[in-house]
């Protein structure tokens, strides 16, 4: 079979690499890729969210499958655009319709989604440029710290978490009167704040059954100790090891069974991942926020874990066949350290050399921001590379990459120094 990957970055290398274990799997374009990509698929000069541009390449090339990496391109409707084409609609489209894409498109939607299927989740209000002192009002009715957060997408950074009242009024301000997100914060959802540790639950879905995968906690803060800006993530560890039995049991049958249901019971047409960022509050898992792709770099741990077909599951969502699926499942825990450049979450430079990586034996190496360029691998991004390792525990898959890291080197190179430090 003939398979076209949409996306650029870690998560993108990590489901290639998984795919192309597949006999099923004959050849593998990734558009546009990054350099570890193009050391094993096809990389496209294609944009994915350039959906005309899609449709020729996967015409010409006689694709059968097109797997959505990145969420824009399904918030943006590629899935209604192969379904509303006759030349088109026989492909298979791993991802969701654009009103499930909604779910992570909108963060309002999603709250709504949640209350009227009675999934937990925290207690919220949202707020346009009219309300605006409305919702100076509604902050006052919280206990500290307020949870502000744009409504669309803003590339993982339009959330803030605020301890003082009189900042959060002005955030607020800031986001809706002063577009500090653009149109993604033209309106602003307000949560209340939920304390407890944060883990990850990743769900395949053929829109009728469901398959669990691993579960995954990131690390999305720069700095060590979980201090500084968010970013897109800065680590990952798989398996979670405070997600035992009762909670996972609790996270399924409050969580994953009534979202599945939910999207059935609202005709909501969904093949593909549900992303649920999960808060675990004194033993009860609450939903944070849904995402409709895989995370990055969860995926980085969770696809080396899966020991099952990755492509014959694709085959079975298309097909509505997922139910005579089972998952098989690595017992061993893999971690993921982010290699970034110096400046992200903030102003940083591309172009840097990156040598070293053919050192690297006991870790696979997922690329992210890079390119290739006169047979140099460089930075070509603030999240650089993920080095993944697997080991009989989480710190002896921790201390392997860090192993692998010290043999890495780019010019203003960081990473942190700590991930698993909380467990």
């Amino acid at each position: 079979m003939k398979i076209l990957l949409l996306g650029s970055g870690g998560r993108e290398h990590a489901l290639a690499w998984k795919m192309l274990q597949s006999t099923k799997c004959s050849s593998l374009f990734v558009a546009p890729g990054n350099a570890g990509t193009a050391s094993i698929a096809t990389n496209i000069n294609i944009n994915p969210n350039n959906f005309d541009e899609v449709k020729e390449f996967v015409l010409s090339e006689k694709i059968e499958m097109v797997v959505v990496g990145p969420e824009d391109p399904l918030v943006k409707g590629i899935y209604n655009y192969f379904k509303e084409d006759n030349l088109l609609e026989n492909i298979s489209v791993i991802g969701p319709s654009k009103i499930g894409a909604q779910l992570e498109g909108s963060k309002e939607f999603a709250k709504e989604f949640l209350v009227k299927h009675n999934i937990p989740t925290a207690k919220y209000d949202s707020f346009t440029a009219e309300t605006v002192e409305k919702g100076c009002l509604f902050l006052e009715t919280l206990q500290a710290p307020y949870v502000l957060k744009a409504d669309g997408l803003a590339a993982g950074k339009g959330v803030l978490i605020l301890q003082d009242l009189e900042e959060a009024k002005r955030e607020l301000r800031s986001m809706l009167v002063d577009a500090k997100f653009g149109q993604a914060s033209s309106k602003v959802v307000i949560e209340e704040f939920l304390d407890g540790i944060e883990l990850s639950c990743f769900v395949l879905t053929d829109g009728k059954s469901y398959k669990i995968l691993p579960t995954a906690k990131d690390y999305k803060r720069i700095g060590e100790g979980d201090t500084g800006l968010n970013t897109g993530g800065m680590g990952a560890v798989s398996p979670v090891p405070f997600a035992d039995k009762v909670l996972l049991d609790k996270i399924e049958n409050r969580i994953v069974k009534p979202t599945i249901e939910g999207l059935q019971k609202d005709n909501i047409e969904y093949k593909g991942f549900v992303f649920i960022g999960l808060i675990n509050v004194k033993g009860e898992p609450m939903v944070i926020e849904y995402n409709v792709r895989m995370g990055d770099p969860e995926t980085e741990v969770v696809m080396p874990r899966l020991k099952s077909d990755l492509v014959e599951i694709f085959e079975a969502i298309s097909k509505q066949e997922l139910d005579k699926i089972s998952l098989e499942i690595d017992e061993r825990a893999v971690t993921t350290i982010m290699v970034v450049s110096g400046g992200y979450p903030e102003d940083y430079e591309k172009g840097k050399e990156i040598t070293g990586i053919e050192t690297i034996t006991d870790s696979i190496v997922f690329h992210a921001g890079t390119k290739l360029e006169n047979e140099k691998v460089l930075t070509n991004g603030g999240r650089v590379i993920a080095v993944t390792s697997y080991g009989d525990n989480y710190e002896e898959a921790i201390k392997k990459s860090y192993q692998s890291i010290a043999k890495l080197q780019f010019d203003k190179m960081y990473y942190r120094k700590d991930i698993g430090f909380d467990l």
